[in-house]
């Protein structure tokens, strides 16, 4: 069984040794654009449609001699990867949409950063990209250049100059310049790949963002997870770039934002109860260039809507305390950690014998932090309220 990469050029792009495979096969398999490139095959023709698990499952007891047709490198982001598990299989690779938008621009790849929209959320995108000065995007009929190019402009992230590769190698090719604004009002086949590359550099924003830089509740100020503490919080819950994260009671949406910069790869999910901090959390996103989901409700309900987290942050607790550390122990992977700041000795007693009862390991920091503050022309000590920083680690065997 052979699987052979072809591009929109058809039969002109294939080796004379692929041509007669192709001839010689008994069965061809391929969308009904590939196989439209053979119109005399006189064989039997059958057209991928749908899922690749019944064609899998055809093909594993298929004795004949198959050849497979599809898009480019079957290993990039193709059925190459999900059928070579599955079958005996010999790959034999075209040139890559991206390898050929690149040719046709005129620039190096090597350094670039290569992303999927193509039957995938756009969600996260934002924290995904955020800072690359190279980016190559496959896009599908969904997530098209024009909502991608509206999505950009939501964040802010006007650095980028535009590179359209549509039909490549068809008959109606065409690649070009263009800005996010004119990408935006543009029209589009739906085979084109996106490249956006920095006019000028941006800097990532670095742990530990500055209080002011987050929309608040006013007159009511202060209801954020100050700076010094958040920096703590995030360091205990030991995120990595795929971690899968809770934020309940997230306010703002300080410990969200900072989370999802670290788990770029992964995902963060939030839940707040007053509904003008979670427009706040929502402003605070579109200015830090993070796209996470955040819901109005008080937990423990709505959190059956979020995945299983490998982390959890609780910035508050509603008065519903050992429901929700039951119901965040339960859904938290083996290993995983939850973080909690609590403020008064009471709440910290029932914390640390709810964790336990639940199996948990526990570890309690006391946070009791001052900051310089400029008096005349002198300088005093402000101090932050102090605070209990709880983390609890879910056994294994859980």
């Amino acid at each position: 069984m052979k699987m052979i990469g072809i591009g929109d050029n058809g039969i002109k792009g294939l080796l004379p040794q692929y041509i007669d495979w192709i001839n010689n096969c008994d069965v061809l398999v391929g969308g009904e654009r590939h196989l439209a490139f053979f119109p005399h095959f006189s064989k039997e023709k059958k057209v991928i449609r749908g899922g690749l698990s019944k064609l899998v499952a055809e093909l594993q007891h298929e004795t004949r001699n198959v050849v497979i047709l599809v898009s480019g490198d079957p290993l990039f982001y193709g059925l190459g990867g999900v059928i070579a598990k599955k079958l005996p299989i010999e790959i034999y690779p075209y040139t890559s949409s991206v390898q050929l938008a690149f040719s046709k621009m005129q620039e190096s790849w090597h350094d670039a950063y290569i992303v999927s929209l193509h039957g995938r959320s756009i969600k996260g995108f934002a924290q995904r990209i955020d800072g690359r000065k190279k980016i190559a995007i496959l896009t599908d009929d969904k997530n098209t250049p024009q909502v991608i190019a509206s999505y950009l402009k939501y964040y802010g992230m006007n650095e980028y100059e535009v590179f359209v590769a549509e039909n490549l190698e068809g008959d109606n090719e065409r690649c070009c310049y263009m800005t996010l604004d004119e990408m935006e009002q543009a029209e589009f086949s739906p085979l084109n790949v996106v490249i956006l590359k920095q006019r000028h550099s941006v800097k990532r924003s670095p742990l530990g963002i500055a209080d002011e830089e987050f929309h608040q509740r006013k007159p009511e100020k202060g209801l954020i997870t100050k700076k010094e503490i958040r920096v703590l919080c995030i360091q205990e819950l030991q995120l990595q770039e795929d971690s899968i994260v809770w934020d309940i009671g997230t306010c703002t949406g300080s410990v969200a934002i900072e989370a999802a910069k670290i788990a770029r790869n992964g995902a963060v999910y939030a839940i707040e109860k007053n509904e003008g901090d979670l427009e706040n959390c929502f402003r605070n996103q579109a200015k830090h260039r993070v796209d996470i989901t955040a819901v109005l409700g008080k937990a423990p309900d709505r959190l059956d809507e979020f995945p299983d987290p490998t982390a959890i942050f609780i910035g508050g607790n509603g008065g519903n305390m050992e429901h929700l550390l039951e119901t965040c122990i339960t859904r938290l992977i083996p290993g995983g950690r939850l973080v909690m700041n609590i403020a008064t000795i009471e709440n910290l007693a029932d914390a640390v014998k709810y964790l336990k009862n639940l199996g948990c390991e526990i570890s309690i920091l006391q946070a009791q932090i001052s900051k310089s503050k400029p008096i005349l022309n002198l300088t005093r000590f402000e101090p932050l309220n102090p605070i209990f920083i709880v983390t609890a680690q879910k056994g294994n065997d859980k």
